[in-house]
């Protein structure tokens, strides 16, 4: 039997661009989505072998910006992929494209996860944000999606603003979680080259209030029972993504459309970032062949940023070589750094916010 993969399906579409996205990304335009579904399916047709996948990612851009027309079309070309196996399929929605004729369309096409951009209820940060919603939108909308059979929903939540005190964080955190979400992402803000908020100069949180910002989200999340099982990602008991983890767990998965990102048979690849080249079937990008010491450091980096981290026994397994060996992990075990239990090696949760600096010094 082929081994089991994972597929993540790029639609860069947007209504409206927001500030902060620096995902690859354009104006919705009718006649673009038509040429781009066409070439979506020739690159499958191209590239799939055929493998069963565990789980599918359709993000973007925004994939709930098609129309049901659009949509059907998707779904048509997903049904290409051999997803008898599928245990979790993500679709990721705009809270203003969600509506009963979109959530039926989703639901008899198998889709069993959302994940649903709201990032704040904070008004300021909307403002900064280019993004114009209420809670009590957000109620109702994720209300109409339980009594239609979706019991797996995520929310981003964005953070880090330069004026952001742990008062508005409390205050905004506590609205999210009012809406009691299965799963949190949790993003610290960045201002990305090419995104309205570096052009316009805009300033984020400086360290020290960021690292007390996500402090406050830890210990609130956690207090609320929500598993922190990833540096950024916390989930209800049996909620965490079975997508995502498969990245962090150095798993193999396809990417298709335009930038998605894969990595097969030892090669991780971006797709191009021109939708011109695209839809001109040119879906090349980047590739990189890893090396043996490339794919174990890859293991350890993606690994760590799991909060149970790496098992100890299934590395030395998997890489032949002692894990002390590979790397200079006792004096970080000594200094606190990393925490040896259980047969797993994780990053000390103190430390997680300098997960980076802890990589460093060890890769």
């Amino acid at each position: 039997m082929r081994e089991e993969k994972a597929a993540y399906i790029h639609i860069p579409f947007c209504k409206t661009i927001c500030s902060y996205c620096d995902f690859c990304k354009v104006f919705y335009n009718e006649n673009w989505v038509k040429k781009y579904l066409e070439c979506l399916k020739l690159e499958i047709e191209d590239n799939y072998n055929g493998e069963p996948l565990t789980s599918i990612y359709i993000g973007g851009g925004t994939p709930s910006s098609l129309n049901p027309k659009y949509l059907t079309s998707l779904f048509e070309i997903i049904n290409m992929l051999n997803t008898q196996s599928v245990k979790e399929f993500t679709f990721e929605c705009n809270l203003n494209d969600i509506n009963r004729e979109l959530l039926e369309l989703l639901k008899s096409n198998g889709v069993n996860r959302l994940s649903i951009g709201i990032q704040s209820f904070h008004s300021e940060k909307l403002k900064y944000m280019g993004r114009n919603h209420t809670f009590l939108d957000a109620q109702n909308k994720i209300n109409l999606c339980r009594s239609l059979g979706f019991h797996n929903i995520n929310i981003d939540f964005i953070y880090g603003f330069s004026f952001e005190t742990p008062k508005l964080l409390k205050k905004d955190l506590n609205q999210i979680l009012a809406l009691e979400p299965d799963h949190i992402s949790t993003y610290s803000l960045i201002i990305e080259e090419g995104t309205i908020l570096k052009v316009r100069n805009f300033e984020r949180a400086n360290d020290e209030q960021d690292a007390n910002l996500y402090e406050i989200i830890c210990k609130r999340l956690k207090k609320k029972k929500y598993i922190h099982y990833e540096i950024s990602n916390f989930a209800k008991k049996g909620k965490e993504s079975l997508h995502n983890l498969r990245y962090w767990k150095n798993l193999e998965y396809y990417g298709f459309g335009l930038a998605a990102s894969g990595y097969l048979d030892k090669i991780r690849y971006t797709n191009t970032k021109s939708l011109t080249k695209y839809l001109k079937q040119e879906y090349s990008g980047e590739k990189e062949l890893l090396s043996p010491r490339d794919i174990m450091d890859n293991h350890m980096m993606l690994g760590l940023r799991l909060t149970k981290g790496i098992s100890i026994k299934e590395f030395e397994s998997t890489y032949k070589i002692k894990l002390e060996n590979a790397y200079p992990i006792k004096p970080l075990v000594k200094n606190g750094d990393l925490i040896i239990k259980k047969g797993n090696i994780f990053i000390n949760p103190d430390k997680l916010y300098i997960m980076n600096e802890i990589l460093l010094k060890m890769i």
